[in-house]
Formats: structure tokens, C-alpha cells, sequence
């Protein structure tokens, strides 16, 4: 991963509180120094990870930067309770930068799928209130997801369509919605993936890079357990994709995450 060291790529969605690193937390974290990574931002997905992304900003202080939300696999019959402790817990908290990770997900199950769309409206309005971006998780719901952003236009302060794979229609319709950007993860890598023709359409102001960590580790570390140090080969891969320097995507990417989280 030489060559990137002093771009200075920021992470925007790990889950580096899981127990995926449970024996090598600290040496991880180093490793994503080592390559290049400034910063790294830890979406919560429940009450327990609420306090683990907690945890992780204490200690690395200044590099761990956590995000609260209800995950919309993580929505049971009990959501309104999780939702009331989580609203308790920001509003007594500070360092939070975003509300995350909240959305929509219909793709194995639609269960519970009223109760997914009212947590999310609920995160929605707690976004507008705080003045939070938005972490946004959407698969198989993307217009489900557009109608209730809708009912907030003007009022919302931007986020990230988190792991964005779709086409460019879809990219199209998603960033009609101002002072959002399209999180790119590892799937751009991938053999098969039809982004890179995909975001040759979209302006690098509206990008930021992404890991998902553990989860969708990119070529060449593909079917490995996923770390931020991975995100510059998602770097190199935009970079590629768009005809344009590595330490342009680096510095580009670097302003949209200042302008979304106002963290640079």
C-alpha cells in the first residue's frame, strides 16, 4: 500500500467495534495509520454498539468518530423503546457526527417493514433536529426511502447513501437531495461492478470513500475480513475509474467529508 502514506483518505463507515477485532483492535487501527488513514467514523447499529462507538472515540481520540442509530435489521417489535433510549442517550451526549446507521432494508424480509419505516422517519427527524447528517443504509427500499426524504427537503442537512451500487438513475434520483453524497465501498473493485461506468457520471463532489468494514473487503483482499487500511484500494480504483490522480480523489473526497460532517 506504499505510494498513499501522506494522502491522508478518510474512512467514513467502519464497524471497527465489532468482535471481527476483538485480538487485534490496536494493531488494526495502526495498520490504518500506517496506510494513509486520518480518520475513520463508526456507525452504531444498536443500543450495545451504541457504547462500544463510544468507547472507541475515547480511545482513540481524534480518529474514532461515532455516529448513533438503529440499523433497519436491527428493528424488532421492541424499536420504540430502543429508539427512546438512543434519543435519551443524544441528547445527553456530545461528539456524535452523524445518525447512523438508520435506513431501510427489505431485502431478505419485510417483516417488520412498518416498523422499519417509521424508525426511519424517526432518525430523519432526529437529524433535522440536531442538525446530524444522515448515515443511510437502503437496499431494496429505494423508493420507500426517497418518499419519506422527501417529506424533509429543505429541512435535512445532508448525509451519505451508504454503500451505493445502484445505476445511474438511481444515482440521479439520490442526489437530487442537497448536501448528500454517494458512500464508495469495496463492490467498486469488483470484477463484475458496473460502478465504474456508474460514478463516471457522478462529480467527485459528491463522493466519499467508504470501507464497511469488516464486510466487503475490496480486490485484492477480497473474501478477507475487511479493515480501514483497505480503503485506498478503493481509492486507487476511483482514481482509475475517473482518469484522475490518486491525490486528487484524496483531497476531493477529503473537502465532501468536511462539507457532510464538518470534520476534516
Amino acid at each position: 500500500m506504499s505510494g498513499i502514506a501522506l494522502m491522508n483518505c478518510i474512512d467514513t463507515h467502519a464497524h471497527l467495534d465489532g468482535e471481527e477485532y476483538a485480538e487485534d483492535r490496536k494493531e488494526m487501527i495502526e495498520r490504518a495509520r500506517e496506510a494513509g488513514v486520518s480518520k475513520v467514523f463508526l456507525p452504531a447499529i444498536d443500543l450495545p454498539s451504541v457504547e462500544r462507538v463510544l468507547a472507541m472515540s475515547r480511545e482513540f481520540p481524534h480518529y474514532c468518530y461515532p455516529m448513533i442509530g438503529l440499523h433497519p435489521e436491527e428493528v424488532r417489535a421492541d424499536y420504540k423503546d430502543v429508539l427512546s433510549q438512543m434519543h435519551d442517550t443524544l441528547s445527553h451526549s456530545t461528539g456524535f457526527i452523524a445518525i447512523g446507521e438508520v435506513g431501510l432494508d427489505f431485502y431478505w424480509s419485510r417483516e417488520f417493514a412498518e416498523e422499519q419505516l417509521d424508525a426511519f422517519e424517526e432518525q430523519v427527524k432526529w437529524s433535522v433536529e440536531t442538525r446530524l447528517p444522515l448515515m443511510i443504509h437502503c437496499r431494496k427500499a429505494q423508493n420507500e426511502m426517497v418518499t419519506i426524504l422527501k417529506r424533509y427537503a429543505g429541512k435535512l442537512p445532508g448525509g451519505v447513501f451508504h454503500c451505493f451500487t445502484g445505476n445511474s438513475r438511481e444515482a440521479e434520483e439520490l442526489l437530487r437531495f442537497d448536501g448528500f453524497v454517494l458512500g464508495i465501498g469495496g463492490v467498486l473493485t469488483f470484477k463484475k461492478s458496473h460502478l465504474p461506468e456508474v460514478l463516471r457520471e457522478v462529480p467527485l463532489s459528491r463522493i466519499v470513500l467508504e470501507t464497511d468494514s469488516p464486510y466487503m473487503a475490496p480486490v485484492p483482499m477480497r473474501g478477507k475480513r475487511n479493515e480501514s487500511a483497505y480503503v485506498v484500494y478503493v481509492l486507487r480504483k476511483l482514481a482509475e475509474s475517473l482518469g484522475v490522480s490518486e491525490e486528487e480523489v484524496a483531497r476531493q473526497t477529503n473537502e465532501n467529508v468536511q462539507r457532510v460532517f464538518g470534520i476534516c
